[in-house]
């Protein structure tokens, strides 16, 4: 789904729930924010194609977090690009270099889905997150820092979901790349889901922050997308906190 110029919204569907990466890109290359379940990577490049990336370079990704959900496929898109440039936020960036055990993916659950992916996937993923060689990460996302991509884009870090979770404001279209900070559910615009939340009372006063950027539209990893008042939603979500 197209939001503006520089701003692409895909629509992912795994079977059990449907996630929406986000692309940012301009006339030379496109940058990709959060990368899907381990073997999205192909189908991200085939629905960025069809959404009129056309043969624009991925030199970037921007992760969001270190949920399993958004860093899955990087492995593959690692493998296809040595060189390619990784942005997250300094509080998740061991778990994505493969250093720390995941915070909400148990070894067991990873078992299983390694279990279930083809070779190649499988011994990418375990190259990268489970005997890693080398960093992953190669850049760090500071909270109010200016990016070129997509026309510009300011970080916020918003933990609460995880430590290190950041949204980011993509400042031409007012669009807020929302990651898991919040939901959308039923056409309505929520505050994270607890059940996936470790420190929902920090992940709420998170939300705060947003209420000084003039947002328009957001983006929620899992929902898609909200158009209407945000600011009154994010009080509501924030009401009492």
């Amino acid at each position: 789904m197209r939001i503006a110029d520089g701003i692409e919204m895909l629509e992912l569907d795994l079977g059990p729930m449907t996630i929406c990466p986000t692309v940012l890109f301009d006339k030379d290359e496109w940058v990709l924010v959060d990368t899907g379940m381990p073997g999205s990577d192909s189908t991200i490049i085939e629905l960025a194609k069809q959404a009129g990336i056309g043969e624009r370079k991925l030199n970037t990704i921007l992760l969001t977090h270190q949920d399993l959900d958004h860093i899955g496929g990087l492995p593959g898109f690692k493998a296809d690009n040595p060189e390619l440039v990784v942005y997250a936020h300094e509080d998740d960036r061991a778990v994505i270099d493969g250093k720390k055990p995941m915070l909400k993916a148990s070894p067991e659950r990873i078992a299983t889905l390694l279990g279930a992916l083809p070779e190649a996937a499988r011994s990418q993923f375990e190259a990268t997150f489970i005997h890693p060689t080398g960093a992953n990460v190669n850049r760090t996302l500071a909270d109010g820092e200016n990016l070129p991509f997509g026309g510009g884009i300011t970080v916020i870090h918003t933990p609460g979901h995880t430590p290190g979770h950041v949204s980011l404001y993509h400042q031409p279209s007012k669009t807020l790349i929302a990651g898991d900070a919040m939901v959308v559910d039923n056409g309505e615009l929520k505050g994270p889901r607890e059940a996936v939340t470790p420190d929902m009372a920090t992940a709420l006063q998170s939300l705060k922050k947003l209420k000084d950027f003039d947002i328009e539209t957001v983006i929620c990893y899992h929902g898609g997308v909200f158009k209407g008042d945000v600011q009154s939603r994010i009080a509501a979500i924030t009401e009492g906190i």
